[in-house]
């Protein structure tokens, strides 16, 4: 019994020194440091409006149903289509975008290189040996083959959209990095000087370089491990040029907060917004398919890039659900919905962008 408790009590601290020393936890930010804002009240982040999980009793009996159920189309067969990203100076004087999968991207607009999100790593864990696989073997870049990436514009603080791995491959390649509240407590520890940090509450604005970008409410939550929940703020971002008007929803659920932004700063002449991840279990905090047409719709955007899907498995629908339903929706409301390939360039201009079904 003696030798038993002992067991326990030492797995206990290992556990506890993991969560407090290992890096890719990051660091939760001092109250000091984020207490001002007004979305921060009794000690942490709060949404614009009522937003829970439903995280009762007969909710997790179902999901560890779901889990246990084989559903093969849950992940893609093979490996999934993507090209080979050709290079990192095109030479196109207007606005492109690239989607890498999930919601990583970059944009390159009025002749600055941003990257959205790069969250480039193998699985979005803490370990990356542990949790879902990325779809693609390969990712269409090395991450040593990026040239100066002018500034990377991160939503908020979970794993799927902050990898420590990509971090600390990018951080001498990065001149500035944008984010919400407290989220560069994270990138601090990592090794990125405070000075190249702008952290920004909602309705922030920065003018840098000839842009605005425009720190912009979402409706979700934040976390990285046991003791930080809500502690940095998530958001999603307007990214205003002189050329475009691009939106970028990060992670949320739908809400009014998108009729407001399209009222402030749009249209936007393409909104990357996401789609994949969804349950009704956790409605309030991902948007279904056709909640994201009418966020897309709600911001006055013209065209719609659909992102968080394509990469990771998150969720328990099938893989090409997402794109087949906001495709669907899209078609309905007469949207174009843009449709790249894991890879692929394309011109935020002109009339025929990239609209393949490449996923069948």
């Amino acid at each position: 019994m003696l030798l038993f408790i002992s067991l326990i009590i030492t797995l206990i601290m290992i556990a506890v020194l993991v969560t407090l020393y290992h890096p890719a936890f990051g660091k939760k930010p001092s109250v000091e440091r984020v207490q001002s804002s007004p979305q921060h009240s009794q000690g942490a982040f709060t949404n614009a409006i009522p937003t829970s999980m439903d995280t009762s009793f007969s909710s997790s009996l179902t999901m560890i149903r779901d889990l246990m159920k084989r559903n093969t189309n849950r992940k893609p067969k093979g490996d999934i289509q993507r090209v080979s990203f050709p290079s990192f100076q095109h030479p196109h004087p207007v606005t492109n975008v690239t989607w890498f999968g999930h919601s990583a991207s970059m944009v390159e607009l009025d002749g600055k290189r941003l990257l959205l999100d790069p969250m480039f790593g193998r699985a979005p864990s803490p370990f990356p040996w542990l949790g879902g696989k990325r779809y693609s073997k390969d990712l269409p870049f090395q991450l040593e083959e990026l040239p100066s990436i002018d500034a990377v514009i991160l939503s908020h603080d979970h794993y799927d959209h902050l990898d420590y791995g990509t971090i600390k491959k990018l951080r001498s390649k990065v001149n500035r990095f944008f984010v919400p509240l407290g989220v560069g407590s994270h990138l601090e520890k990592w090794g990125i000087d405070p000075g190249h940090i702008t952290e920004l509450d909602w309705w922030d604005e920065v003018e840098w370089s000839g842009l605005t970008l425009a720190c912009t409410p979402a409706r979700h939550f934040s976390g990285r491990s046991l003791h930080d929940r809500n502690a940095t703020l998530w958001c999603s971002w307007c990214l205003i040029g002189n050329a475009s008007r691009l939106f970028f929803s990060g992670d949320s659920g739908y809400g009014p907060h998108f009729k407001e932004i399209g009222s402030v700063y749009g249209p936007f002449d393409l909104s990357l917004m996401e789609c994949g991840q969804y349950d009704s279990r956790w409605a309030p905090i991902h948007m279904c398919p056709e909640e994201t047409v009418q966020a897309h719709l709600d911001v006055k955007g013209r065209w719609l890039l659909p992102i968080h899907w394509g990469a990771f498995t998150l969720s328990f629908h099938e893989w090409t659900d997402p794109i087949k339903r906001v495709t669907k929706s899209g078609r309905e409301h007469g949207i174009q919905v843009v449709t790249p390939k894991i890879g692929e360039t394309f011109l935020v201009e002109g009339d025929s962008p990239p609209s393949s079904s490449w996923w069948e």
